[in-house]
């Protein structure tokens, strides 16, 4: 008590302090009459609705409104948990974290929702999922908000207003707090490390994402078919499925595609373009993933084996779609015709037969193919290229069936 008493030297202090004790409140937000016992509350509190973030995190850059919320955050990077539960042994970086874990123990739930059951401090905000209330609503296009700073936030979706501007590639984003995550991609800081297989990565979103590969959670579930996600990009993608949304149109050839990756991959074959190459045997491909898969026909190496017949693959999908040999499935239906099958690619490939299309064009004599793989062997027509020689005789073949077709005449 001693101690308290010389740490309160002020008698404004002494009368500050009084108010935890009588619980009187006598600063008020303007904005929605929240009181607090403590000035500076107030003040960091009003953060929350001018949007303004001035705590940064020295490690990964992201700013908080308060300065309790910086050092709950900092013990993401530290793993510092102080709250352990003397039950269990569990432990929490956060007391209310903690606090509500006991009451597992205890069976207590003070804080219930009619409609849902809750504990606090989540009561507040989760009952306005059913009041509905979002009092805040943009004069643009009248989408409404439960907070003003979320408003603050969505209306630069139409000034375009982007303030803070990336020095290494001129990017610019809305919030401080993505230009720092954005400039990990140029620095190669990564201070979000996983527990269980330790891989780092740029953004924490990003490393909550992969540690779904281990254990296994796929929180976003098709309504459509049942069919559950990692992440709720894919989830939005795997939707345009059932949908046959293609938002994403190539201004070249028109074609549309349901993903914007897709759209970037297809771009590249009218600039011709293939930045990555295996410096092995000179085989040039659009994206750098098929050049890291590629890498293994040369290493040999290969990871992944099927658990029924033994066989291996040097890459996980080619697993999957092995697998499928075994389990009969065919998860990709024809609307046209009915026809079924493994892969989706060999979907979109049939899906030609009944359209016409044909994507993949000679810049040679112009002849149009709905494969690359057979755009890939017509080439070779006009370059001269036969790769495949016959050990025996030493002639050569363009294809690896006329090759193993010829051998057929050295057997017999």
């Amino acid at each position: 008590m001693i101690g308290m008493l010389e740490s309160l030297q002020h008698e404004s202090d002494l009368l500050q302090h009084d108010q935890i004790h009588t619980g009187e409140k006598p600063y008020e937000c303007n904005e929605c009459r929240k009181t607090f016992s403590l000035k500076q509350n107030l003040l960091e509190h009003k953060n929350m609705h001018t949007g303004e973030k001035s705590h940064e995190c020295t490690e990964c850059g992201k700013v908080c409104s308060r300065v309790s919320s910086l050092t709950l955050h900092l013990r993401s990077h530290t793993g510092k948990k102080a709250y352990k539960c003397n039950k269990c042994g569990k432990a929490f970086s956060q007391k209310e974290n903690f606090l509500s874990h006991q009451k597992h123990h205890t069976g207590e739930k003070p804080y219930e929702c009619e409609k849902v059951s809750i504990q606090m401090p989540a009561i507040i905000r989760h009952q306005k999922n059913h009041t509905g209330t979002k009092p805040y609503a943009c004069k643009e296009c009248g989408k409404a908000f439960n907070g003003k700073a979320y408003l603050t936030e969505h209306e630069k979706i139409h000034t375009g207003e982007k303030p803070f501007e990336c020095n290494q590639c001129g990017r610019a984003f809305t919030q401080k707090q993505y230009l720092v995550k954005h400039q990990n991609i140029h620095t190669g800081k990564k201070p979000f490390k996983c527990s269980e297989c330790g891989k780092a990565f740029s953004q924490k979103e990003n490393l909550i994402i992969h540690q779904r590969i281990h254990t296994g959670e796929k929180p976003y579930e098709c309504k459509g078919c049942g069919k559950a996600f990692i992440q709720k990009s894919s989830l939005i993608r795997h939707q345009r499925s059932h949908t046959g949304e293609k938002p994403y149109t190539c201004k070249e050839c028109g074609k549309a595609f349901s993903g914007k990756s897709n759209l970037t991959e297809h771009e590249k074959i009218h600039i011709g373009e293939k930045p990555y190459k295996c410096n092995e045997c000179g085989t040039i491909f659009r994206q750098k993933q098929y050049l890291i898969k590629h890498h293994n026909i040369h290493t040999g190496e290969k990871p992944y084996e099927c658990n029924k017949c033994g066989k291996a693959f040097s890459r996980i999908t080619s697993l999957i779609v092995h697998v499928r040999i075994h389990t009969g499935d065919k998860p990709y239906e024809c609307k046209v015709c009915g026809k079924a099958f493994c892969q989706s690619s060999s979907l979109t490939v049939h899906m030609r037969s009944h359209t016409g299309e044909k994507p993949y064009g000679c810049n040679e004599c112009g002849k149009a193919f709905s494969q690359f793989s057979t755009l890939a062997l017509h080439m070779r027509i006009h370059t001269g290229e036969k790769p495949y020689q016959c050990s025996e005789c030493g002639k050569a073949f363009s294809q690896k069936s006329h090759h193993i077709r010829h051998q057929r005449i050295h057997t017999y």
